[in-house]
């Protein structure tokens, strides 16, 4: 792969770029995004925590921040290493640090309410619940397969991409380079050997055409090398969500201030890390806020992780421009770094994911979600019956297909429209379906 290639300000829906901007593509793509309705969105979507009551967690809208903020940083370092090592022989990779930024603010954009458990729930109600029937009216096992085994990650893609009802050719009209990075799965579903899968039958031929565009190299039929700047997106969410939901667990008194301290700490060797070591002394002991000193602690440690995967990006540079490097960048970590994200990703395995507050809001998401699927499922099927007239309103125009339309195309509007809803609104229409939305007044 040549970064020449890699480059591409070419966008989804048109053939060239037209008049002049003062921001350059990538910072258009980012400014778009920025802007959206879909990400607005986000600020009513759970990341882990149930959404803040006194206490302010993070939801899906301020990690994508932060992750764009840190994976800016990130391509801002490897952009500057590339240039003293082939000068200005690749004349975008001064803009890897806006490129970056704006994958990662695209990322989560296809995930459903209700943190992942609502992947999941999607996915149970075609594979175990109320929507097994649909299989047989589907019959198309490729498709199914979308349905079954519902991910976020290919969610994204279709959200950037697709022409919804009465919206423009090419979805957001983002930069190929900018879609391109948010693969982190770059084959289709179906694949029992591959993890995952990153794009939709509905998105298999834009994921073509954007893998030929960028010259993305084909491993096996249908199985692409990622673009390498996937592995600075992805690097940048697993710093932000391993270290902040640490940090949230701690204000929610889930972990200890001195749990949180020491987890916090273990990034830093005791040799060669003594003199940043001493000046974090120097500053908890001014700091009395224990807020305040986790916070410090944590921007430390982003910061190292950052220098970290920047390193190991370009010491592996070759391998991953021949599409054979293998994992993520925090795979690579070594010595104090390797073992303290590893502890912290146990800690979070067994003492916030399976929290009581988490796994309540995974329950809640599966009833929800399975409700609304099933009744909006057979409302567009069956969409003349008095009920069903009164369920479609609901649906916006842009998710509304006409009702000769295949079977798949009307579940998948349904997918689209439940996908993107928020916490609140899914909770919302959930209780209006089940009756206990109603005040009584005037009854």
């Amino acid at each position: 792969m040549d970064w020449n290639n890699l480059l591409s300000t070419k966008r989804t829906g048109a053939s060239e770029n037209r008049g002049h901007h003062d921001r350059t593509q990538f910072q258009r793509d980012y400014d778009r995004l920025i802007f959206s309705s879909p990400f607005r969105r986000m600020q009513d979507k759970t990341q882990v925590f149930p959404l803040p009551g006194s206490v302010f967690v993070h939801n899906r809208l301020t990690h994508s921040l932060e992750v764009a903020s840190v994976g800016r940083s990130l391509g801002n370092n490897v952009s500057r290493v590339l240039f003293s090592r082939f000068g200005d022989e690749f004349s975008l990779t001064q803009e890897l640090g806006s490129v970056v930024a704006a994958a990662c603010l695209a990322h989560d954009m296809g995930n459903p309410p209700f943190g992942h458990s609502g992947e999941k729930a999607i996915s149970d109600f075609f594979k175990h619940g109320n929507g097994r029937y649909l299989e047989q009216m589907i019959n198309a096992p490729e498709v199914w397969n979308d349905f079954v085994d519902f991910e976020g990650n290919a969610n994204a893609l279709r959200v950037l991409t697709h022409k919804f009802s009465g919206r423009r050719t090419g979805g957001f009209a983002m930069t190929y380079t900018s879609v391109g990075s948010i693969v982190k799965y770059p084959y289709a579903s179906g694949n029992p050997t591959l993890k995952k899968y990153g794009f939709f039958q509905s998105e298999k031929e834009i994921f073509s055409d954007i893998a030929s565009e960028l010259g993305l190299k084909e491993t096996s039929p249908g199985v692409f090398a990622r673009h390498p700047l996937v592995y600075l997106v992805e690097a940048a969410d697993d710093i932000c969500y391993q270290l902040m939901d640490i940090e949230d667990a701690h204000k929610l008194g889930i972990l200890s201030t001195r749990e949180t301290q020491d987890l916090l700490m273990a990034f830093y060797d005791p040799v060669a890390d003594s003199d940043q070591i001493h000046r974090i002394e120097e500053v908890c002991n001014e700091v009395t806020d224990t807020n305040e000193q986790i916070g410090y602690l944590r921007a430390g440690v982003i910061g190292k992780l950052v220098g970290a995967c920047t390193d190991i990006f370009m010491n592996n540079h070759d391998q991953i421009m021949e599409g054979s490097f293998r994992g993520a960048l925090i795979d690579k970590l070594t010595g104090s770094m390797d073992s303290a994200m590893r502890n912290c990703a146990r800690v979070g395995f067994e003492r916030i994911y399976r929290h009581p507050s988490v796994v309540e809001i995974e329950i809640a998401g599966f009833k929800i979600l399975g409700t609304l699927l099933d009744e909006f499922t057979k409302a567009v099927l069956a969409p003349k019956h008095y009920y069903s007239r009164l369920l479609l309103p609901f649906i916006p125009e842009q998710y509304k297909v006409a009702e000769d339309e295949p079977v798949h195309l009307r579940v998948q509007t349904v997918i689209d429209f439940i996908s993107g809803m928020t916490d609140v609104y899914a909770l919302d229409l959930f209780r209006k379906i089940q009756g206990t939305g109603i005040s009584g007044k005037g009854l």
